[in-house]
């Protein structure tokens, strides 16, 4: 019997025989893939049914009353090893919570990628700093770190890092640099749940603060949800305290010690996110098992990179990076021709670097007053960061859909049809 990467080889080799199906050839797959377009992609069940029953019927959906938010906190805790956990109500909100907790002054400097969801730079915004973007490595889309020394300036306050589609991110050294230069650095960790680094750390635990979503796409859910998590007490209370109108609930004071919001997390969100926590390490063993199959079948491809630190990655997408310099060498052109094949590709991820949408190129924030960033939005133009700008158009960079669904023969379809485009693109 065939294993199933043999199995794969043999798809690709009879496929070889026929045409691109973007030239009219027969396609390798026709059916979707799980959670692609719709629910199938996460597990949820009868315990989180069970689990948001509870509360219902128990009457206390505030966290402020119910004991469901501190219960999934404390374990989150004890899952990362870290004291001090926040939930809130958005994984926006949850950087905005650790952004709020090393309280930048008005025109205080951020620096972080241009490459990720617009969350991770609102809440800069918010507090009245100033996002400052730095380049990224070509080979992964994670930010460079002699592009963010580059960017240090007197008015740094602090250095936010994305660990994009689960890979992690440089932060180890990005931790040494914010020492050295007496900053913070916020681990983003939205699309990273259980993402280790070289040395072998959770992402989250090695910045000042990390963050986390648990948004419909993310590893695990709650329709939406953040948490902030710190080792630092200061910093996690700060944090807490502005989920909650910096009322300190720990007193017996009705009192508000700072500028806060209200971004609490429901008894619901809880409950549900609880049971889903409990379901992490299997969600992850399958996104990584599947993935590592992947890896080891593209590598022998000339021109083609994945990942650059696979044992690490929790694979949130399936990045696939495309030398330019290869016959064929365009992003764009394999990701036609996948989608064409029944494997959808998105080249490039975002539509745009995060500088170039209106809310940052044409200061559009506080009414008409531009504020705080009316005499820095000039900087956010075009070649400002000429990495993330490749990535971003499609050129070398294209993303594959990935959940914990996904099975043997999904994968040896995205295997057959990916071998079957580059032999094409290559000839």
């Amino acid at each position: 019997m065939l294993s199933s990467f043999a199995c794969a080889v043999r798809v690709w080799m009879e496929g070889m025989t026929t045409q691109l199906a973007s030239a009219g050839g027969q396609p390798i797959r026709t059916a979707p893939f799980p959670g692609v377009s719709d629910i199938s992609g996460r597990r949820i069940g009868d315990e989180e049914i069970a689990a948001v029953t509870e509360v219902l019927r128990s009457g206390k959906l505030n966290s402020t009353v119910g004991p469901r938010t501190h219960e999934f906190e404390r374990a989150f805790g004890e899952l990362y090893g870290v004291e001090h956990v926040a939930a809130s109500s958005s994984g926006t909100s949850a950087l905005h919570l650790a952004v709020a907790a090393v309280n930048p002054n008005p025109g205080d400097e951020i620096i972080t990628t241009g490459l990720s969801d617009a969350g991770t730079v609102l809440p800069i915004l918010a507090q009245n700093a100033i996002p400052v973007f730095a380049d990224v490595d070509p080979a992964s889309g994670l930010l460079d770190v002699e592009s963010v020394r580059s960017k240090i300036t007197r008015r740094t306050k602090a250095i936010i890092a994305v660990h994009l589609y689960g890979q992690p991110a440089p932060v180890e050294e990005l931790r040494a640099l914010a020492d050295e230069r007496g900053i913070f650095l916020i681990e983003d960790c939205a699309q990273a749940y259980l993402t280790r680094t070289p040395s072998g750390r959770l992402a989250g635990t090695v910045g000042h603060l990390g963050c986390f979503s648990l948004q419909q796409s993310k590893h695990i859910t709650a329709g939406d949800g953040g948490l902030t998590i710190s080792n630092d007490a200061e910093l996690g209370r700060r944090a807490r305290l502005f989920a909650d109108k910096a009322w300190p609930r720990d007193t017996d004071e009705r009192t508000h010690l700072f500028l806060g919001l209200n971004y609490r997390m429901t008894e619901l969100q809880s409950a549900l996110a609880h049971v889903q926590l409990g379901r992490l390490e299997g969600i992850v063993g399958d996104r990584q098992r599947q993935a590592n199959k992947l890896v080891a079948a593209l590598a022998d491809l000339p021109g083609l990179t994945t990942a650059p630190h696979p044992e690490g990655t929790t694979w949130w997408l399936f990045p696939i990076f495309v030398d330019p310099e290869l016959a064929g060498g365009d992003a764009r052109e394999y990701g036609k021709h996948l989608g064409a094949e029944g494997v959808p590709a998105s080249p490039g991820y975002i539509q745009r670097p995060l500088y170039l949408t209106p809310v940052l190129a044409d200061a559009q924030t506080y009414g008409t007053s531009g504020y705080p960033i009316a005499e820095y939005s000039a900087n956010y133009a075009e070649g400002l960061c000429p990495i993330t700008e490749d990535l971003i158009s499609g050129r070398s960079m294209m993303v594959l859909p990935w959940n914990e669904n996904f099975t043997d023969a999904d994968t040896d379809d995205i295997i057959a049809a990916v071998r079957k485009v580059h032999a094409a693109l290559t000839a």
